[in-house]
């Protein structure tokens, strides 16, 4: 730590040592890149814009509602309906009462969303999948960790993730 309290920045941060990183670091750095480029890729392939994009994958994993569209691409509620809108005139989602607060909607993906959606990460699923299944538990155990680490360490800039752990 410096006298102010921050951390002390390994060596290789300074300009011109980026080969000294760790190949643990340089490859979770190739990772970082590797999937904004696949999320710019798909959205591209599919006819999509990338925030269009994000908001079918948060509606993959749960109904959410247009404030919180709005929240997690941080965007205004107007930008967020206009996402909204255009995924509804797709097909790909739904606008539904919420269960219990009726004043409310929820947003649900289509299966015309999940469709785009799997249908063009498909092949990296499948080579995940297989990767995966290669390692032992005990390595497993230790890539989970560090990535886990990894995320925490991006959360001190990015801040926690929305959906509150992944």
């Amino acid at each position: 730590m410096t006298d102010q309290g921050q951390p002390t920045a390994p060596p290789w941060v300074e300009r011109g040592q980026e080969p000294q990183q760790p190949p643990t670091l340089r490859a979770l750095r190739d990772l970082v890149n590797a999937g904004s480029r696949v999320t710019h890729a798909v959205s591209r392939r599919a006819g999509l814009s990338e925030s269009e994009l994000v908001t079918l994958e948060h509606l993959s994993r749960e109904q959410i509602g247009p404030a919180e569209v709005a929240r997690r691409l941080e965007v205004s509620t107007a930008a967020a309906t206009g996402i909204v809108d255009k995924l509804v005139s797709r097909g790909h989602v739904e606008r539904r009462p919420h269960e219990v607060d009726r004043r409310r909607t929820e947003l649900h993906i289509t299966d015309s969303g999940r469709g785009e959606i799997i249908g063009h990460l498909m092949p990296m699923f499948a080579a995940l999948d297989r990767h995966d299944a290669s390692f032992s538990e005990e390595e497993k155990a230790v890539v989970e960790r560090y990535l886990r680490g990894a995320t925490e360490a991006f959360e001190q800039v990015a801040g926690p993730s929305p959906r509150g752990g992944g």
